[in-house]
């Protein structure tokens, strides 16, 4: 058994959405598809850490979320800034079972173990976000880390944490998210969001404890990101 990861699928089967317009996204999700069947087997887990379907609503994502479930292993979905149709976890756990999407998991609040290792995670937040009036939203990402963590305690493992938005870059950081990360001890982080041009203030290496990679889709070039053998 694998575990791999990566972020930013932005997939639009149904939805007039695509990708393709941007420089290194044509023809990407048959090129994820092919680079996902090459590597991952049915008892493998990919961790995919936000910004998974453009979609608006949650009933709308039959289509993205059927490709998701083709593929194999079994995945661990999490909340970006484009997740529009994230909701509870009481219905997107209810659709997903509706659906016969059984190898599709949602992260959020909670944590999962797999032999060893125990995944845990929250979507985060800019370190510079200018319409969160006192921090709001910002204390909120960091209190879901603190209880995803907690979540991930309780199951024992080895934690790796996963975060949508970079806690990092190389020349900005969110304190917020990094003195969790400190405090609990989380040795291994992977995050997303980054594309194109921001791809160059990536920060992929260790910072006070923690070891950082970048997995945005187009950063990896739509092929899973391997992490351990589990």
């Amino acid at each position: 058994m694998k575990l791999f990861t990566i972020a930013d699928l932005h997939l639009s089967l149904r939805a007039d959405k695509p990708m393709d317009v941007f420089p290194g996204w044509a023809d990407y999700v048959e090129r994820l598809e092919a680079n996902w069947r090459k590597l991952v087997s049915p008892e493998d887990v990919v961790v995919i850490p936000g910004d998974i379907s453009w979609e608006m609503d949650l009933e709308k994502c039959r289509d993205d979320f059927a490709f998701l479930d083709s593929l194999p292993g079994q995945k661990l979905l999490m909340k970006g800034n484009h997740d529009y149709w994230w909701t509870t976890k009481k219905k997107m756990d209810a659709f997903l079972a509706d659906n016969g999407f059984s190898s599709l998991h949602i992260l959020f609040n909670n944590a999962y173990r797999f032999g060893e290792y125990t995944i845990v995670g929250t979507r985060g937040w800019f370190y510079d976000a200018e319409h969160d009036p006192g921090n709001k939203v910002l204390l909120r990402e960091a209190g879901r880390l603190r209880l995803s963590i907690a979540a991930g305690r309780a199951l024992g493992g080895d934690l790796i944490c996963f975060l949508h938005y970079p806690p990092l870059t190389i020349n900005q950081q969110c304190d917020e998210i990094m003195s969790v990360l400190k405090e609990e001890g989380i040795t291994r982080c992977f995050y997303g969001h980054l594309h194109g041009p921001s791809l160059s203030l990536a920060y992929n290496g260790i910072a006070e404890g923690t070891s950082f990679q970048l997995v945005s889709a187009d950063y990896l070039r739509f092929c899973p990101f391997f992490i351990e053998k589990i």
